[in-house]
């Protein structure tokens, strides 16, 4: 495959991309105006935003019939907008957002199989933009047109976090009841798993794992984009906006960079928090 593209975002994802790219053939560039494709992950809507319309903006900088590729998790809203300003710029637009299927991994983007894109966009750019992306991700999974990638990794993230926070505050009440109970076989019993996600999760509980690339501020970006596409249709979604607090508060006390399984520190004592 060859292709000269810019990447534009996070240096952790963009050090992957970069990678997977040129080791099919494609070639990195810094030239805007002539990058056969732009390729963006942000983890904020504010640096996306910016990233794209700001005055010396992507879609600004891009040349004609240059192909935009966003990984970041975003809003159904926000991808229609590219898309429909993309269309008049005479460029083309996809939306990728990118999906980490084990979390707490150590070499969370090391592995395509633990990639997976949801993409959407005309199918021209789609179809123009899916070699790209399978040297990317391990599953690359069309939705349809414009907006909807976005809100299939919404669902996503709402029930992940659903999954992440709830092996953590079972892990957290076993931990607890078991703690205070005396005998030598208080530590023998821990929570069992409903779902891979929680088993991955306690997994890196119970071994005090809580380092690897896919961070806090990551999944947290993309319950945002969750939580702001609610927003936009007027829903309130009570579950996930605990959630995002739950990160926030773990971001505030510097657990930022660690991975979401860190959020059982929160649950923990302040020696276990000061030791990450």
């Amino acid at each position: 495959m060859e292709l000269s593209f810019v990447y534009s975002g996070n240096e952790t994802v963009g050090a992957m991309v970069v990678s997977r790219l040129e080791a099919a053939g494609c070639t990195r560039t810094d030239d805007v105006a002539h990058a056969e494709a732009i390729i963006t992950y942000c983890t904020s809507q504010t640096a996306l935003e910016d990233a794209y319309f700001d005055e010396q903006g992507l879609v600004q900088a891009a040349g004609k019939g240059a192909l935009l590729i966003d990984l970041s998790a975003s809003t159904p809203s926000f991808a229609r907008e590219l898309n429909a300003v993309a269309v008049v710029s005479d460029l083309m637009s996809v939306e990728a957002p990118l999906v980490v299927v084990d979390v707490a991994r150590a070499d969370a983007f090391g592995d395509r199989d633990n990639l997976v894109c949801f993409v959407g966009g005309d199918e021209e750019a789609v179809a123009e933009a899916r070699p790209v992306l399978e040297a990317i991700a391990g599953t690359v999974q069309e939705t349809g047109g414009a907006g909807s990638a976005q809100l299939a990794r919404a669902a996503y993230t709402l029930q992940t976090a659903a999954q992440v926070v709830s092996a953590i505050e079972a892990d957290a009440l076993y931990r607890a009841v078991m703690g205070s109970t005396a005998g030598p076989n208080r530590e023998a019993r821990r929570v069992g798993a409903v779902s891979p996600q929680a088993e991955r999760v306690l997994a890196a509980i119970n071994d005090d794992r809580f380092s690897g690339p896919y961070t806090c501020e990551m999944f947290m970006a993309e319950l945002s984009a969750a939580l702001m596409a609610a927003d936009d249709v007027g829903l309130i979604l009570p579950q996930a906006e605990a959630a995002m607090h739950l990160l926030e508060l773990l971001a505030v006390i510097g657990g930022s960079d660690l991975t979401p399984a860190a959020l059982a520190l929160v649950y923990g004592d302040e020696k276990s928090c000061a030791r990450h």
